[in-house]
C-alpha cells in the first residue's frame, strides 16, 4: 500500500491504513520509557537520539539490534512518529539527509493515535 502524503507528514487516516495494511516501516522515536506506556502496533522503537546511527548501520547489524529488516533507501512507506510530532519530524529529516527520500512523519504522534484509538 502506498500512501499519498501531504508534504513530509501523514494523517491519522493514512497511519491507520498503513498499520492495518502492513508493509510499512514504522519507527517510534520516543524513549523506551514512553513506549512502555503504550505504542502503535508493529512500530519499532528507535529513540530519536539513535536514528542517525541506526540508519547508517549495515543491514545485518540493524537486524541483529532491532529484530527487523533495515528499510531500503527507496522504501515507499518509511514513517517516523513520537508523542506529538516534533521528534518524528526531526527523525524524518535525519533520514532524508541519509538518502531516505520518502521518509515521512506522523505529525499527530502517539498522542493523537491513543486519543482516536481509545487507548
Amino acid at each position: 500500500m502506498e500512501v499519498l502524503c501531504r508534504g513530509n507528514n501523514i494523517s491519522y487516516e493514512d497511519m491507520k491504513a498503513l498499520v492495518a495494511g502492513g508493509g510499512a516501516h514504522i519507527f517510534d522515536v520516543r524513549s523506551p520509557e514512553e513506549v512502555a506506556n503504550g505504542h502503535i502496533a508493529n512500530s519499532i522503537n528507535i529513540p530519536v537520539t539513535e536514528i542517525e546511527e541506526a540508519l547508517k548501520m549495515d543491514p545485518e547489524t540493524f537486524k541483529m539490534k532491532y529484530a527487523v529488516d533495515k528499510p531500503q533507501v527507496d522504501e515507499k512507506n518509511l514513517i517516523f512518529h513520537c508523542q506529538m510530532g516534533r521528534r518524528g519530524a526531526l527523525a524524518a529529516e535525519i533520514a532524508k539527509t541519509l538518502g531516505y527520500t520518502n521518509a515521512r512523519n506522523y505529525a499527530g504522534g502517539y498522542k493523537e493515535w491513543s486519543e482516536k484509538e481509545g487507548k
